[in-house]
């Protein structure tokens, strides 16, 4: 089991390094979501999740910049 995890980890990463991938909330979601997925056993698995949604909310967050009209 842990080496189909670790494929799919050393899989994503290759994906990611070489599509240049902007890290903009991958990071700290990575890091939240590898903790809490290594309190509950799947580390790696929790990083990915977390990576995702980190990334889904700061394109959310800049959506949401670029529909504001600029302050005068």
């Amino acid at each position: 089991m842990k080496s189909i995890l670790f494929g799919t980890a050393l899989a994503l990463t290759s994906l990611v390094a070489t599509t240049g991938v902007e890290a903009k909330g991958c990071l700290k979601g990575a890091a939240v979501g590898g903790l809490a997925g290594h309190v509950a056993g799947h580390g790696v698995l929790g990083a990915a999740a977390g990576c995702a949604v980190g990334r889904h909310q700061a394109n959310k967050r800049d959506r949401q910049q670029q529909a504001q009209p600029p302050a005068r």
